[in-house]
């Protein structure tokens, strides 16, 4: 593939998948392709309705994992980190003990995709909450709690790379 066809969000994929993607694009049937597979649109838009969305995932999958401080929204992740979610530990001291606070910030990109694009990305941000690397461990995480975790994966990087090259679709 040429410089200006390279897929940057599928570098890791196969070449085979990668040409599969190719004509795609050059047919433009890659956004009919993501709108007949997702419907566009949930109603977590705001922070306060994320966080609900976020404690009901971690309470169904990840009960005696330690309580999140917050999750929000944030619309600087993508320009400023290059990342689509941000899970931070911050510890403190305060007199003799030492106190955790567990966020989770979301790319604001995620307020327009369908609900399983959401629900991949918080998911992966809460398997961090026990597994800091992306090993072995942290994917059978990720899977435990959303069964598709690897097709959302793959069709996120396909929506960014329609969202790239055609622009917003839903």
């Amino acid at each position: 593939m040429s410089g200006s066809r390279n897929i940057d969000y599928l570098a890791g994929y196969s070449a085979e998948l990668q040409q599969q993607v190719t004509q795609l694009i050059d047919a433009g049937k890659l956004p009919d392709y993501l709108r007949q597979r997702y419907q566009g649109g949930h109603g977590v838009s705001n922070s306060k309705s994320l966080y609900q969305y976020t404690l009901t995932l971690k309470n169904t999958h990840l009960k005696k994992s330690a309580p999140l401080s917050k999750v929000e929204y944030d619309d600087r992740i993508d320009v400023i980190h290059n990342a689509l979610g941000l899970h931070t530990h911050i510890s403190r001291v305060q007199g003799n003990k030492l106190r955790a606070k567990k966020e989770i910030r979301i790319a604001s990109l995620f307020k327009q995709t369908p609900e399983p694009f959401l629900r991949m990305i918080v998911v992966h941000e809460l398997a961090h909450i026990r597994e800091k690397e992306h090993n072995r461990a942290f994917y059978n995480l990720c899977q435990y709690m959303e069964p598709d975790y690897h097709q959302l994966e793959l069709d996120l990087r396909l929506y960014l790379t329609c969202l790239e090259r055609f622009g917003p679709i839903y």
